[in-house]
């Protein structure tokens, strides 16, 4: 699976500015209520109560809140980054910088996991997240993201 498959340069926030958990769940949401024409009203609750099973910050700086949405018709991404950093429970304590949001279409598992897994193992690289963490715009990390993807 491809990340550019499922993100595009409407989906990306360079400069987040949401200062709690809640205002960064609702950025994210928000660029996917807009490109899929949904209402973020209803995206930020699944999200958040995903959240209460245990927080989507893996640490290193990075979270991928994630949920399944009746009547989506496709799997997509939409991608934050915050210079500052925003407390989000991480399961190391520190504040996330980076930040996947994957919204799932609701009966779709195997595809949501497979999302899931590729997104993990690109964070794990930490070239990769330190080219994300310098980006300036969102130009800037639609082009990171693109060159990583062509490597598989």
């Amino acid at each position: 699976m491809k990340i550019m498959d499922i993100i595009d340069i409407d989906l990306i926030n360079a400069d987040l500015n949401g200062h709690d958990k809640r205002e960064v769940l609702g950025e994210l949401a928000d660029m996917v209520a807009k490109k899929e024409g949904l209402d973020v009203n209803v995206l930020v609750p699944v999200l958040e109560e995903r959240e209460k099973l245990g927080s989507t910050g893996i640490g290193d700086g990075i979270a991928i809140p994630h949920g399944k949405l009746r009547g989506l018709k496709k799997l997509v991404a939409s991608f934050g980054r915050s210079a500052k950093g925003v407390n989000f429970d991480s399961i190391d304590g520190k504040p996330a910088h980076l930040f996947f949001l994957l919204m799932a279409p609701e009966n779709t598992a195997g595809m949501h996991l497979k999302a899931l897994a590729r997104i993990s193992r690109l964070l794990k690289d930490t070239e990769f997240r330190e080219r994300l963490l310098e980006s300036r715009t969102t130009q800037e990390v639609y082009k990171v993201l693109q060159e990583e993807d062509e490597k598989f």
